[in-house]
Protein backbone atom coordinates (compact mmCIF):
# COMPACT_ATOMS: atom_id res chain seq x y z
CA UNK A 1 0.00 0.00 0.00
CA UNK A 2 1.50 3.07 -0.74
CA UNK A 3 -0.10 6.04 1.51
CA UNK A 4 -0.79 3.65 4.51
CA UNK A 5 -2.75 5.21 7.74
CA UNK A 6 0.19 5.14 10.69
CA UNK A 7 -0.19 2.74 13.47
CA UNK A 8 -3.16 3.37 16.10
CA UNK A 9 -2.37 4.28 19.73
CA UNK A 10 -5.08 1.42 20.84
CA UNK A 11 -7.61 -0.25 18.76
CA UNK A 12 -11.40 -0.53 19.43
CA UNK A 13 -13.46 -3.55 17.96
CA UNK A 14 -17.21 -3.48 17.71
CA UNK A 15 -18.89 -7.27 17.70
CA UNK A 16 -22.35 -7.92 16.97
CA UNK A 17 -24.39 -10.09 19.03
CA UNK A 18 -23.19 -13.98 19.51
CA UNK A 19 -19.94 -13.37 18.65
CA UNK A 20 -17.05 -13.96 21.15
CA UNK A 21 -13.78 -12.60 20.27
CA UNK A 22 -11.98 -14.00 23.51
CA UNK A 23 -9.46 -16.18 21.75
CA UNK A 24 -8.79 -13.57 19.56
CA UNK A 25 -8.26 -10.56 22.02
CA UNK A 26 -6.44 -12.70 24.21
CA UNK A 27 -3.30 -13.36 21.56
CA UNK A 28 -3.80 -9.71 21.06
CA UNK A 29 -2.90 -8.87 24.71
CA UNK A 30 -0.01 -11.77 24.69
CA UNK A 31 1.80 -10.27 21.83
CA UNK A 32 1.33 -6.82 21.18
CA UNK A 33 0.70 -5.76 25.47
CA UNK A 34 1.83 -1.97 24.72
CA UNK A 35 -1.26 -1.45 22.24
CA UNK A 36 -4.73 -1.87 24.76
CA UNK A 37 -7.66 -2.96 22.93
CA UNK A 38 -11.50 -2.74 23.55
CA UNK A 39 -14.31 -4.66 22.84
CA UNK A 40 -18.01 -2.90 22.33
CA UNK A 41 -21.00 -4.52 21.44
CA UNK A 42 -23.33 -3.42 18.79
CA UNK A 43 -26.75 -4.46 17.30
CA UNK A 44 -26.62 -5.43 13.32
CA UNK A 45 -28.56 -2.65 12.53
CA UNK A 46 -25.22 -0.63 13.22
CA UNK A 47 -22.64 -2.98 12.55
CA UNK A 48 -21.10 -1.12 9.58
CA UNK A 49 -22.39 2.55 11.07
CA UNK A 50 -19.71 2.05 14.04
CA UNK A 51 -16.72 1.81 11.35
CA UNK A 52 -18.21 4.91 9.29
CA UNK A 53 -19.00 7.29 12.55
CA UNK A 54 -15.47 6.69 13.96
CA UNK A 55 -16.66 4.49 17.33
CA UNK A 56 -14.43 1.45 16.13
CA UNK A 57 -11.47 0.64 13.87
CA UNK A 58 -13.01 -2.76 13.49
CA UNK A 59 -16.27 -4.97 12.97
CA UNK A 60 -17.31 -7.94 13.60
CA UNK A 61 -20.15 -8.08 11.31
CA UNK A 62 -22.91 -10.69 10.32
CA UNK A 63 -23.10 -10.86 6.64
CA UNK A 64 -24.13 -9.66 4.50
CA UNK A 65 -23.06 -5.97 4.53
CA UNK A 66 -22.88 -3.01 2.31
CA UNK A 67 -18.88 -3.48 1.22
CA UNK A 68 -18.85 0.24 -0.19
CA UNK A 69 -15.41 1.09 0.94
CA UNK A 70 -14.94 -1.12 3.09
CA UNK A 71 -12.58 -4.58 3.42
CA UNK A 72 -14.70 -7.74 4.51
CA UNK A 73 -13.36 -11.27 5.47
CA UNK A 74 -15.61 -14.11 6.09
CA UNK A 75 -14.73 -15.64 9.00
CA UNK A 76 -17.32 -18.38 9.94
CA UNK A 77 -21.13 -19.77 9.41
CA UNK A 78 -23.18 -19.67 11.87
CA UNK A 79 -26.15 -22.79 12.44
CA UNK A 80 -29.59 -22.20 11.96
CA UNK A 81 -31.74 -22.98 15.07
CA UNK A 82 -35.57 -22.62 15.27
CA UNK A 83 -36.52 -20.99 18.22
CA UNK A 84 -40.36 -22.01 20.12
CA UNK A 85 -42.19 -21.76 23.41
CA UNK A 86 -41.69 -24.62 25.79
CA UNK A 87 -43.53 -27.54 24.96
CA UNK A 88 -43.50 -27.16 21.87
CA UNK A 89 -43.53 -30.36 18.75
CA UNK A 90 -40.31 -29.60 18.07
CA UNK A 91 -38.69 -30.47 21.37
CA UNK A 92 -39.57 -34.32 20.00
CA UNK A 93 -36.81 -34.33 17.92
CA UNK A 94 -33.69 -35.25 18.54
CA UNK A 95 -32.13 -34.03 16.11
CA UNK A 96 -32.53 -31.04 13.28
CA UNK A 97 -35.78 -30.12 12.77
CA UNK A 98 -36.57 -29.55 8.98
CA UNK A 99 -37.28 -26.83 8.05
CA UNK A 100 -40.57 -28.48 5.70
CA UNK A 101 -41.94 -29.78 9.17
CA UNK A 102 -42.56 -26.63 10.48
CA UNK A 103 -44.98 -25.64 7.35
CA UNK A 104 -47.57 -23.28 8.27
CA UNK A 105 -46.20 -22.08 11.51
CA UNK A 106 -46.02 -18.67 12.37
CA UNK A 107 -42.55 -16.83 12.23
CA UNK A 108 -41.48 -14.10 13.76
CA UNK A 109 -38.93 -11.56 12.26
CA UNK A 110 -36.53 -10.97 14.53
CA UNK A 111 -35.98 -7.06 13.47
CA UNK A 112 -39.76 -6.35 13.40
CA UNK A 113 -39.90 -7.52 16.77
CA UNK A 114 -36.92 -4.92 17.70
CA UNK A 115 -34.00 -7.24 17.83
CA UNK A 116 -33.38 -11.24 18.92
CA UNK A 117 -33.61 -10.64 22.32
CA UNK A 118 -37.25 -9.04 22.43
CA UNK A 119 -38.37 -11.18 19.72
CA UNK A 120 -37.29 -14.28 22.18
CA UNK A 121 -39.75 -12.88 24.64
CA UNK A 122 -42.51 -12.72 22.24
CA UNK A 123 -41.56 -16.67 21.18
CA UNK A 124 -42.12 -17.50 24.87
CA UNK A 125 -45.58 -16.02 24.92
CA UNK A 126 -46.62 -18.22 22.33
CA UNK A 127 -46.74 -15.87 19.13
CA UNK A 128 -45.12 -17.76 17.27
CA UNK A 129 -41.39 -19.56 16.44
CA UNK A 130 -38.30 -17.54 15.61
CA UNK A 131 -35.05 -18.80 13.46
CA UNK A 132 -31.84 -17.30 14.40
CA UNK A 133 -28.47 -17.91 14.81
CA UNK A 134 -27.67 -20.59 17.42
CA UNK A 135 -24.63 -18.39 18.78
CA UNK A 136 -27.71 -15.66 19.07
CA UNK A 137 -30.22 -18.34 20.28
CA UNK A 138 -27.91 -19.26 23.41
CA UNK A 139 -27.34 -15.41 24.19
CA UNK A 140 -30.86 -15.22 24.63
CA UNK A 141 -31.95 -18.35 25.81
CA UNK A 142 -34.69 -18.58 28.72
CA UNK A 143 -36.18 -21.40 30.34
CA UNK A 144 -39.30 -20.62 28.70
CA UNK A 145 -38.51 -21.56 25.60
CA UNK A 146 -36.50 -24.65 23.39
CA UNK A 147 -33.80 -24.06 20.29
CA UNK A 148 -33.22 -26.92 18.13
CA UNK A 149 -31.35 -26.85 14.99
CA UNK A 150 -32.67 -26.38 11.87
CA UNK A 151 -31.71 -28.28 8.58
CA UNK A 152 -32.86 -26.73 5.64
CA UNK A 153 -32.58 -22.98 6.48
CA UNK A 154 -29.96 -20.83 5.32
CA UNK A 155 -26.80 -20.25 7.06
CA UNK A 156 -25.26 -16.62 8.34
CA UNK A 157 -21.98 -15.97 8.17
CA UNK A 158 -19.81 -13.50 10.38
CA UNK A 159 -16.95 -11.75 8.98
CA UNK A 160 -14.60 -8.88 10.14
CA UNK A 161 -14.93 -5.58 8.38
CA UNK A 162 -13.21 -2.20 8.29
CA UNK A 163 -12.50 1.20 6.52
CA UNK A 164 -10.40 0.18 3.31
CA UNK A 165 -8.93 4.05 3.33
CA UNK A 166 -7.92 3.67 7.35
CA UNK A 167 -5.76 0.50 7.17
CA UNK A 168 -2.74 0.64 9.37
CA UNK A 169 0.34 -2.01 10.63
CA UNK A 170 -2.12 -1.97 13.79
CA UNK A 171 -5.31 -3.49 11.69
CA UNK A 172 -3.02 -5.76 9.87
CA UNK A 173 -2.02 -6.96 13.00
CA UNK A 174 -5.27 -7.97 14.83
CA UNK A 175 -6.44 -8.82 11.05
CA UNK A 176 -3.07 -11.09 11.10
CA UNK A 177 -3.99 -12.92 14.67
CA UNK A 178 -7.79 -13.35 13.42
CA UNK A 179 -6.58 -15.28 10.42
CA UNK A 180 -4.60 -17.91 12.47
CA UNK A 181 -0.92 -16.19 11.20
CA UNK A 182 1.77 -17.31 13.93
CA UNK A 183 3.50 -14.92 16.03
CA UNK A 184 6.98 -15.54 13.83
CA UNK A 185 4.77 -15.00 10.68
CA UNK A 186 6.67 -12.48 8.36
CA UNK A 187 3.62 -10.95 7.29
CA UNK A 188 2.98 -9.98 10.95
CA UNK A 189 4.16 -5.88 11.25
CA UNK A 190 4.95 -6.94 15.16
CA UNK A 191 7.42 -9.94 13.27
CA UNK A 192 9.01 -7.57 11.08
CA UNK A 193 9.51 -4.81 14.03
CA UNK A 194 11.60 -7.70 16.03
CA UNK A 195 13.29 -8.99 13.00
CA UNK A 196 14.65 -5.34 12.11
CA UNK A 197 15.59 -4.28 15.64
CA UNK A 198 17.62 -7.26 15.86
CA UNK A 199 19.73 -6.39 12.70
CA UNK A 200 19.90 -3.02 13.86
CA UNK A 201 20.93 -4.28 17.40
CA UNK A 202 23.83 -6.91 15.90
CA UNK A 203 24.90 -4.00 13.34
CA UNK A 204 24.23 -6.48 10.41
CA UNK A 205 22.14 -5.90 6.99
CA UNK A 206 19.31 -8.32 6.62
CA UNK A 207 20.10 -11.65 4.60
CA UNK A 208 21.35 -11.91 1.42
CA UNK A 209 23.23 -8.31 1.94
CA UNK A 210 25.45 -9.29 3.25
CA UNK A 211 28.18 -10.33 0.21
CA UNK A 212 30.21 -6.90 0.83
CA UNK A 213 33.77 -7.10 1.46
CA UNK A 214 33.45 -10.83 1.95
CA UNK A 215 32.75 -10.91 -1.80
CA UNK A 216 36.80 -9.38 -1.78
CA UNK A 217 39.17 -11.47 -3.23
CA UNK A 218 37.34 -14.53 -3.63
CA UNK A 219 37.59 -16.34 -6.65
CA UNK A 220 34.64 -17.11 -9.31
CA UNK A 221 34.68 -19.98 -11.07
CA UNK A 222 34.94 -17.97 -14.12
CA UNK A 223 38.22 -17.13 -12.72
CA UNK A 224 37.62 -13.60 -12.28
CA UNK A 225 37.94 -12.04 -8.51
CA UNK A 226 34.38 -10.92 -7.37
CA UNK A 227 34.83 -7.28 -5.92
CA UNK A 228 32.49 -5.92 -3.48
CA UNK A 229 28.48 -7.08 -3.64
CA UNK A 230 26.41 -4.56 -4.86
CA UNK A 231 22.97 -4.36 -3.85
CA UNK A 232 23.27 -4.93 -0.07
CA UNK A 233 20.00 -4.59 1.92
CA UNK A 234 19.22 -1.21 0.26
CA UNK A 235 16.96 1.57 2.35
CA UNK A 236 14.90 0.42 5.12
CA UNK A 237 16.77 -2.45 5.67
CA UNK A 238 17.30 -2.83 10.10
CA UNK A 239 16.36 -0.37 11.85
CA UNK A 240 13.28 1.49 12.45
CA UNK A 241 9.85 -0.75 12.66
CA UNK A 242 7.15 0.31 10.48
CA UNK A 243 4.89 -0.92 13.53
CA UNK A 244 6.03 1.49 15.88
CA UNK A 245 6.93 4.33 13.67
CA UNK A 246 4.19 4.48 11.08
CA UNK A 247 4.74 3.01 7.40
CA UNK A 248 6.19 -0.45 7.26
CA UNK A 249 9.37 -0.73 5.57
CA UNK A 250 10.43 -3.12 2.75
CA UNK A 251 13.15 -4.37 3.79
CA UNK A 252 14.86 -7.53 3.15
CA UNK A 253 17.86 -8.12 0.38
CA UNK A 254 17.41 -6.12 -3.04
CA UNK A 255 18.23 -8.14 -5.90
CA UNK A 256 21.45 -8.80 -6.83
CA UNK A 257 22.67 -9.39 -2.94
CA UNK A 258 24.68 -12.16 -3.73
CA UNK A 259 28.44 -12.13 -6.30
CA UNK A 260 27.49 -13.37 -9.22
CA UNK A 261 28.59 -17.20 -9.73
CA UNK A 262 30.20 -18.57 -13.16
CA UNK A 263 32.54 -15.25 -14.57
CA UNK A 264 30.47 -12.37 -13.62
CA UNK A 265 29.02 -11.70 -16.78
Amino acid sequence: MDAQEPPLPALRIAIVPGVTPGKWVRRWEERVPDVPLTVSACEEAEQAAVLWDGRADLSFVRLPVDREGLSVIPLYTEVPVVVAPKDHDIELYDNDVPLAELDGQNFLDPVEMGGAKSGVEVVASGAGLMILPMSVARLHNRKDVVYKPLSGAPETQIGVAWITDKTNETIEEFIGIVRGRTANSSRQPSAQQEAGQKDAKAGRKPAGGSAGKAGQGTQAKGGQTAGKAKGGSGKGGAGKSGFTKGRQTKGGPAKGGKPRGKGGR
